[in-house]
């Protein structure tokens, strides 16, 4: 080799590695960028980005004011097969007015308590500033039987929600206090229709009223108050007609006290474009998803055109036999079906390497005995009024892990909040949205990752609401 050459490769190679040199950033003492992308505080400023793309932390500017009257009070309303039955409802109807106000509206509430107790209004999965999430001794006074209260919030999101009291719930709920509030996209879909469905059971007496025993052992015991008769809108065996070619919106709620379902639409392929009133990042099939109480369905459903003179039943799985809890039947002339990719969100979090950071907090959930019902249900060893509240810091990412200890089902709700599931018993998921209330199966562990936006002081606990009425609530501060 020349002398010329030797010193060109020596001069190459110099240069070569001056490049790699320059192109491997420092970011502190000895640590190079790839270093610094993997480090903690890097990744979890990471989660808390992809979080923050995927709902607002504030409400949009209020376009104007939507006002509601709502009052809650004993009546008697034809339910279940048509019969008389003397419930608590709003507004006189059981399932309670379907409030819908558009993303952007004020929500405006007047409340009247004509019942024979206390009451409040919890807004469930609603982002309310904390003073309106309707907590009694939490978030606000009980109001009294004659008393007045008044709501008002911007939503954040649009979605199906739903509002029923927080307070003497068993039984309140039990006697027919729900309702449904919808907030709608800023701009319509473009469905045929838009319908809600309110999934109900009732436990009813030998006079065929309301059976008047409220948290009792046996349902203490067991996975909390579940009723005989099963209802869709206040009516058993629902049918709704609809004509070849609709599009449909189905909102399904279920608003039991203890019961879960597991939905299916026999002969139609709906898809599931909504979870707790939050867009999917992809469409998921119906087929197998269980609702628990508090858990809402949104569903996107095509009739075929050539469907006329067809049923297609909703089915639930969940029990020892399927049974049918609703029908659409066809009929009608064929319309055009609507075309339009089914409404998602595409910036849901990720949060890869999520399970490889340790877990933030912890919550056993099991039960004893003791307390004024003989079985206490407990979080971390302790009933409602005896925890240490759990603090957690606003926009900070945390990994909490839900471990059921006993062998009833636990849907465990947190107020103001939204959360992504991560594993269920070690094993990574990766579910296409998030929730407001997870199903914990007996003796399951559960995962899941979240950023609280919204400050205050908010209720997590057990949507079987036995079982939340027996000590299984706690508190968490979530702090600026």
């Amino acid at each position: 080799m020349s002398a010329f050459r030797a010193l060109l490769i020596a001069l190459l190679c110099g240069t070569l590695s001056y490049l790699v040199a320059c192109d491997t950033k420092v970011t502190g003492p000895g640590t190079t960028s790839a270093q610094h992308e993997k480090s903690p505080d890097a990744q979890l400023a990471r989660f808390e980005a992809e979080l923050a793309r995927a709902y607002p932390a504030d409400a949009p500017k209020p376009t104007k004011t939507r006002e509601f009257e709502l009052r809650a009070a004993p009546t008697t309303v034809k339910q279940i097969d048509g019969r008389d039955l003397d419930v608590w409802a709003y507004n006189g109807q059981v399932p309670g007015p379907v409030l819908r106000v558009k993303l952007g509206e004020e929500v405006l509430v007047r409340f009247k308590n004509d019942l024979p107790q206390a009451t409040t209004i919890h807004w469930h999965g609603v982002r309310v500033p904390n003073a309106m999430d309707g907590v009694p001794g939490v978030t606000q006074d009980a109001i009294e039987p004659g008393e007045s209260f008044e709501y008002r919030f911007v939503p954040k999101d649009a979605g199906t929600f739903w509002f029923h009291p927080h307070h003497q719930t068993p039984e309140q709920v039990g006697r027919g206090l729900y309702g449904v509030l919808v907030v709608e996209d800023a701009e319509p879909l473009g469905y045929t229709r838009d319908e809600m469905w309110v999934l109900d059971d009732w436990k009813l007496g030998r006079d065929g009223q309301i059976d008047p025993r409220f948290v009792t052992r046996h349902d203490l015991s067991h996975d909390g108050r579940w009723g005989r008769d099963i209802t869709v809108n206040g009516e058993s065996h629902k049918v709704m007609e609809v004509r070849p070619g609709e599009r449909l919106r189905l909102r399904l709620l279920d608003a039991s006290n203890g019961r879960v379902y597991q939905l299916r639409f026999d002969g139609l392929d709906a898809k599931v474009i909504a979870t707790d009133g939050m867009y999917t990042g992809k469409p998921v099939t119906l087929l197998g998803q269980k609702t628990a109480p508090g858990n809402r369905l949104d569903v996107d459903i095509t009739i075929p055109k050539d469907a006329a003179g067809k049923s297609f039943a909703l089915m639930n799985d969940f029990g020892r036999q399927p049974t049918v809890l609703a029908t659409l039947k066809v009929a009608g002339e064929p319309v055009e079906t609507p075309t339009f990719e089914p409404p998602f969100n595409p910036n849901l979090p990720k949060w890869e390497g999520a399970l490889e950071r340790d877990i933030d907090q912890t919550y056993v959930l099991d039960a004893r005995r003791g307390g004024p019902h003989g079985i206490e249900w407990t979080i971390n060893g302790e009933v409602w009024g005896t925890h240490e509240p759990t603090v957690l810091k606003e926009g900070r990412w945390k990994r909490i892990r839900f471990q059921n200890d006993s062998f009833r089902l636990h849907p465990m709700h947190i107020h103001g909040q939204f959360f992504k599931v991560l594993a269920r018993n070690g094993v990574p998921v990766d579910e296409p949205f998030l929730r407001d209330t997870v199903l914990l199966e007996r003796k399951e562990v559960i995962d899941v990752g979240m950023v609280p936006l919204d400050w205050g002081y908010w209720m997590m606990h057990c949507h079987i609401l036995e079982h939340a009425e027996a000590g299984m609530m706690t508190e968490i501060h979530v702090e600026k």
